[in-house]
């Protein structure tokens, strides 16, 4: 076809002849209204004259600045930053023994799925790395509609009852006042609520703790939160537990890193999502499944009902059960990321609710909230949110119908349509659990759900040294931020005081407020397979044996060595890692073998707080330039505060002493400190070997603290 010769209708047109080639498109795509109708011009308004009045006839300015003044829908309550991926789901084995939904008794049906994670405090414009909780909500379309798995990276949650719901939200957003703290919940309004509602106390120590800052999203385990019911043909019913577990393991930043990736890259959980996804690293993670049956749901020590608790994998193992895997980034994102609606009630035949009064209260609150976000009832349509089930009905009208029902019968029962549709065989259809209910109307709790600090107390305890110093200081920042010294002493006298007594001095002396007295002793569980100790629980214990998609930085200047780089380059890779070079420019760098490499990043561009590891081949001329760049030193100086793995070989041994680290300049092997590999004499196999297992074990604890001098 031949390229349209384009028209020369203005003087603005005539100045862009340079620009004609890139509008040189087929046929079928020329620019149009959203009625269709062709448009050759786009640069001008219709004016009466060539300086003359705006013409309010010309309808292409008023459809564009109407579409672009209303482009913009109310953005979520909550979770409002968030990114997303499609993808799919497959079940290993069926499991038809418990439910009788297609998705997970078909072990060849891929279900697919759009899943969203997200911040929850912040707006859309607020960072990726902020101490918050993270959503990870997953879509299925499967045959017999759409079941959203609306959940959290955090097993539990804020309180008991929904109808607090807006009282915690509003606790943490920003306050009404000032419209500030964005993004963060060091704030009097949110610990204020918390030392006021004892049931918040086990969230807050998942909030504190290094969960609450993941290292990425592809490695951030997932929760359904609440016990829901999986229900067989047969009509047997199973509580069970929803977890995602991540098959990269589940890792985390260090705060001070997190606040210094706000800054450097607010985008940088968004962006490792996407550019994984595009280079073909998809993030994978395993379904988990906890099942309960009903006659087992009162013997664990606490409520299943009650969503401020989760049951310990030492009580009831997590059974893997199929895999879902994220292959495709969206195509646009407001289309598709900005406009899917979850709701907790989409739900399909072989799944149901309980009585938890959280997950009631979101029943209803889902659906409301994406009739007013997403302009009416019609949001279904949407082609994100529309299942790959066929749907028949008899709704009508509205907002954005886009469905054009033919026919006279918009009602049931009916003959003048045939009888159309006809209800499903009760066999196949979706069907409450008949759960025998009874009792008074109250506005009252059931005493199951009165134990607020147990759980509390199983997870500080549970988790490693270092992640208890974590939690620890970032309850002492927290806090710290705090104004009102009776909030701070109604947080640390009535929550901490009840979960740990070292965990609550410790707070109390960094906060200024009088150190509690101990509290009484709980009263034991008289349920007989509680735990103490749950060390699934701890980070520490997630799979440490790969270091795929991990990002390693590679600091180099002018007479570097080429031999080293490549070895390390190769082996890496070779591994699932990434290897990013970094120079002064981004102007090609000679190696003293005269080749050249041009740097990914520069100084000034990237940060150590970026990449999961540093290594610095040698080259003497190399690394006596990067000893004149502080910025290199610094590189070298923050990976080891954040106890990164760090890597020198041959030369680049002596920018160890540079970056101000001289007490381990002089080892060469793992024993002084395993998260550091020297080898000055450049026997490669072997510094390959120790530097990949270093950045396997995600941090090297042990070094906690100040970098020494």
């Amino acid at each position: 076809m031949a390229p349209r010769k384009p028209a020369s209708t203005s003087s603005t047109q005539s100045k862009n002849q340079s620009l004609e080639p890139f509008r040189e498109r087929p046929a079928d795509t020329v620019l149009t209204t959203d009625q269709g109708i062709p448009i050759s011009h786009t640069d001008d308004s219709l004016k009466a004259g060539l300086r003359g009045a705006t013409l309010l006839e010309d309808f292409h300015l008023r459809e564009k600045l109407t579409r672009f003044d209303h482009e913009r829908i109310p953005e979520r309550v909550v979770h409002a930053r968030g990114s997303a991926a499609h993808g799919y789901f497959q079940v290993y084995k069926s499991l038809e023994k418990y439910t009788q939904a297609k998705f997970l008794t078909d072990p060849s049906l891929r279900t697919p799925v759009f899943v969203r994670f997200s911040t929850v405090q912040g707006s859309r414009g607020s960072a990726d790395t902020v101490r918050d909780v993270r959503g990870f909500a997953t879509k299925f379309y499967t045959p017999e509609g759409n079941f959203d798995l609306v959940g959290n990276n955090i097993p539990v949650f804020f309180i008991q009852d929904g109808i607090k719901f807006p009282d915690v939200v509003h606790a943490v957003k920003p306050e009404p006042h000032n419209e500030m703290p964005q993004g963060g919940s060091a704030h009097d309004s949110f610990w204020d609520f918390v030392g006021l509602v004892p049931e918040t106390a086990h969230m807050i120590m998942w909030v504190m703790s290094d969960r609450a800052i993941p290292r990425s999203y592809r490695m951030m385990e997932g929760f359904g939160v609440h016990t829901f019911r999986l229900i067989n043909a047969q009509g047997k019913s199973h509580l069970v537990k929803f977890h995602w577990k991540p098959l990269l393991g589940t890792h985390a930043l260090v705060w001070d890193e997190a606040q210094k990736i706000a800054g450097k890259d607010p985008d940088f959980h968004r962006r490792d999502l996407w550019e994984a996804i595009e280079a073909g690293d998809f993030p994978e993670y395993e379904l988990g499944l906890q099942i309960v049956s009903e006659e087992d749901a009162q013997k664990y020590g606490f409520d299943l009902l009650d969503a401020t608790k989760l049951l310990p994998e030492e009580q009831v193992p997590v059974q893997r059960v199929g895999k879902l895997v994220l292959d495709r980034n969206p195509d646009n994102f407001f289309a598709e990321t900005e406009q899917v609606a979850y709701c907790v009630s989409n739900v399909v035949p072989g799944i149901d609710f309980t009585n938890d009064p959280l997950m009631q209260a979101r029943l209803f609150s889902y659906l409301d909230t994406q009739l007013t976000r997403l302009g009416g009832p019609n949001f279904a349509e949407i082609p994100i949110n529309r299942p790959v089930a066929p749907v028949h009905n008899h709704q009508q009208d509205g907002f954005h119908r886009d469905t054009i029902n033919t026919g006279r019968a918009n009602y049931h029962p009916n003959s003048l349509g045939g009888g159309c549709p006809f209800l499903a065989n009760p066999q196949q259809a979706f069907k409450h659990h008949p759960e025998r209910l009874e009792g008074n109307k109250v506005r009252q709790r059931s005493e199951s759900f009165n134990d607020h600090f147990s759980q509390a107390t199983l997870f500080y305890k549970s988790l490693s040294k270092p992640e208890q110093e974590h939690l620890i200081a970032a309850l002492q920042f927290e806090l710290g931020k705090c104004e009102r010294m009776v909030v701070r002493e109604r947080v640390v006298q009535q929550i901490l005081a009840n979960i740990d007594a070292e965990l609550a001095t410790r707070v109390a002396k960094a906060v200024g407020v009088t150190v509690p007295k101990a509290p009484k002793p709980a009263k034991a569980s008289k349920a007989k397979n509680t735990v103490d100790k749950a060390p699934s629980l701890s980070m520490e214990n997630t799979p440490k044996d790969s270091i795929r998609t991990r990002k390693v930085a590679a600091l180099i200047a002018d007479g570097f060595s080429a031999k080293e780089l490549a070895q390390v380059k190769k082996a890496l890779e070779a591994g699932g890692a990434i290897l990013e070079v970094v120079g002064p420019s981004l102007s090609p760098v000679k190696s003293d073998d005269g080749t050249e490499v041009a740097p990914v990043r520069t100084f000034l561009t990237t940060h150590s707080v970026l990449y999961d590891a540093i290594y610095v081949p040698g080259g003497e001329k190399s690394v006596a330039a990067l000893q004149l760049i502080p910025d290199a030193a610094d590189f070298v100086r923050e990976a080891y505060k954040h106890c990164k793995a760090l890597g020198f070989s041959g030369a680049g041994t002596q920018l160890v002493e540079a970056a101000g680290l001289s007490k381990i300049a002089a080892a060469q092997d793992l024993a002084s400190d395993p998260g550091v590999v020297q080898n000055a004499k450049a026997d490669m196999k072997k510094f390959n070997a120790l530097f990949i297992t270093a950045i396997a074990a995600h941090r090297n604890w042990a070094r906690q603290g100040p970098a020494p001098s």
